[in-house]
């Protein structure tokens, strides 16, 4: 499957330690921001899922790796990309990069819940079908 999309953020003061490198945590939140633009990107809104569908996604578990300092001020590219989908679970594979550099690279697994309950919960095809897909680059 190869269903790749990426982005590019802005390192601000806030993403950053006081050497101004940015501080290892803050690479989950710039993968989460290029995880929604991924669904936005797509037309999947998780507030309709929520709302509409009684439905969520979760992390249920990461690995990353750093390999070398992303900066105050550098723009960063995030790529996501579906490795597999199961029937309540989505395999992510995400890299930073800065220009060509690679800075980390994280894999994580979500899952599909029940908004009400949080009990892993199918995936619709609504929302498989296009994961499915290629996808463009933002």
């Amino acid at each position: 499957m190869s269903n790749k999309f990426s982005a590019t953020y802005r390192v601000y003061y806030e993403d950053t330690d006081a050497q101004g490198v940015v501080y290892y945590a803050n690479y989950l939140k710039f993968a989460e921001r290029s995880r929604t633009d991924f669904l936005r990107n797509l037309n999947i809104s998780q507030t309709e899922l929520r709302q509409k569908e009684q439905l969520l996604f979760v992390v249920k578990s990461c690995a990353i790796e750093y390999l070398s300092a992303a900066r105050l001020d550098d723009l960063i590219s995030v790529s996501t990309e579906v490795k597999e989908i199961s029937t309540t679970s989505i395999l992510l594979y995400q890299e930073f990069k800065k220009d060509e550099q690679l800075l980390a690279h994280l894999t994580t697994r979500i899952v599909c819940v029940d908004s009400v309950i949080f009990r892993p919960k199918k995936i619709p095809d609504s929302i498989k079908t296009p994961l499915q897909k290629e996808v463009a680059v933002a």
